[in-house]
């Protein structure tokens, strides 16, 4: 609430008012941060509505922006447009993001409320965040020259309130392998791969007088990043994957037909839905990742303590189709095929979304985002 520029009885997080209730709110998330950092304890920063520059002060974005490209991995839960962009550093607070947040309240409101239309039914006249995510999608550079140290991944899901289709996700961690530990600044771990801060990529833009006293000209530190860190590579706590399930057909369900809820896609490979084939006599896996992955993210077969494979999804809550070992493909369930959520496989979903060719691709993307809702 101390965001949002409707609340006049705030500062804004200005620069100037050092104990305006959001920079107090935002120091102590940065002190609970560093605290778990020092601990070695891996964070999930967790909201309900994403940071929009429309609705929120402008510093209180840049600020949670910060914080978020320093965290690698954050959470939104928002009632209506499901989706995942990518936070780069080189744009924070600039033109491109704040075009993003003002076209996505945009389509929010462009969505309404139509007696007429059942609650599983969404109205979306103007679909132009797809399109704008699609550009910057196809505007990262190439695998080759990607930075992912200038990179945060924000996954905004679903809400489950009934209002719209209700929804949720599940999801699987990498149970196995040593614990990171994180370098602290000064000390240095020898794996932290940027030194660049919001001050350095902001250029000639702090130069203006609008922005010579903003957050983003003064915030001189560098964020922490490593390659070796769960975000940016498959080890203990890295996430595996999730599944979202959909609550539909809400308005011919009764007291006798309660409505059930209904896979509607998951990020996994379908190959890692099940046990590997045997190569050897040893057909069990190591536990805890469901790929047989060790704290390096190589595939193995631990032979001295074999273990029962670990299904990332129960087989009982998988359609049909997928409950079948031998399927190898579903387009339908599963199009992104994502070995796991760190940035790198992130940003390569976000590359292939980006090729014009990958027109089935884009279509589920769509379909996904809109909840089915003239998706496709």
């Amino acid at each position: 609430m101390y965001f949002y520029d409707s609340n006049t009885a705030v500062g804004g997080c200005a620069r100037t008012l050092p104990q305006d209730p959001g920079n107090l709110q935002l120091d102590w998330l940065e002190v609970q941060l560093q605290l778990f950092r020092e601990r070695g304890i891996q964070v999930w920063l967790w909201g309900h509505v994403p940071p929009s520059s429309y609705n929120f002060y402008s510093e209180c974005v840049s600020l949670l922006y910060m914080t978020a490209a320093n965290c690698k991995r954050v959470r939104d839960a928002d009632v209506r447009l499901p989706t995942f962009f990518l936070l780069d550093a080189q744009q924070l607070g600039n033109s491109t993001i704040q075009r993003r947040d003002k076209l996505y309240e945009a389509d929010l409101e462009g969505q309404g409320e139509d007696e007429a239309l059942p609650p599983t039914v969404l109205k979306h006249p103007k679909k132009q965040l797809y399109k704008l995510l699609l550009q910057e999608f196809s505007d990262l550079p190439r695998a080759q020259n990607l930075n992912h140290d200038n990179y945060a991944v924000v996954n905004v899901a679903p809400s489950v309130i009934p209002t719209y289709l209700p929804s949720f996700r599940i999801f699987a961690y990498n149970a196995t392998g040593e614990a990171y530990r994180p370098g602290l600044f000064g000390g240095g771990d020898g794996r932290r791969g940027t030194s660049s801060s919001l001050k350095a990529l902001s250029g000639g833009l702090c130069d203006e007088d609008e922005y010579a006293n903003s957050w983003r000209c003064h915030l001189g530190q560098p964020w922490h990043s490593s390659p070796e860190a769960p975000s940016r590579t498959n080890r203990l706590w890295t996430p595996l994957g999730y599944a979202q399930s959909t609550l539909r057909k809400m308005n011919r369900a009764d007291e006798s037909r309660p409505p059930k809820f209904k896979l509607e896609y998951l990020t996994f490979p379908v190959h890692a839905l099940h046990p590997p084939a045997p190569e050897t006599d040893e057909a069990e896996v190591e536990a805890g990742t469901g790929y047989a992955t060790n704290s390096t993210g190589s595939t193995s077969i631990d032979a001295a303590k074999p273990r029962k494979f670990w299904y990332p999804i129960p087989k009982r809550h998988l359609p049909r189709t997928l409950r079948n070992s031998t399927i190898v493909k579903s387009r339908k369930f599963a199009p992104y095929g994502l070995e796991d959520l760190t940035i790198p496989s992130w940003t390569g979903l976000a590359q292939r979304l980006g090729r014009s060719k990958s027109k089935r691709l884009r279509q589920k993307f769509r379909e996904f985002m809109y909840m089915g809702a003239g998706g496709a």
